[in-house]
């Protein structure tokens, strides 16, 4: 699905936790999360220090939102 979003002109960022899962379905633009059960976020944190981790997430994904990428591309957080 997400490359027919993109085919159709609209950029996607896939945000997952197995990196090869995205390669394997064609995302171009992914961005690795958490962990499985939770990937934006990690219940173990204090509440402020799991927000900010998520804004650096959600951040990470909209500065991939903005770059013109070639074929696959993991933009780390």
């Amino acid at each position: 699905m997400v490359k027919e979003i993109e085919r159709a002109g609209i950029p996607v960022v896939h945000m997952c936790t197995v990196v090869p899962i995205s390669k394997t379905v064609g995302a171009n633009r992914i961005v690795p999360t958490i962990a499985i059960p939770h990937p934006l976020g990690n219940p173990a944190l204090e509440a402020d220090e799991e927000k900010q981790l998520r804004r650096g997430l959600v951040e990470k994904a909209l500065e991939a939102l903005e770059t013109e990428v070639d074929g696959q591309t993991v933009f780390e957080a």
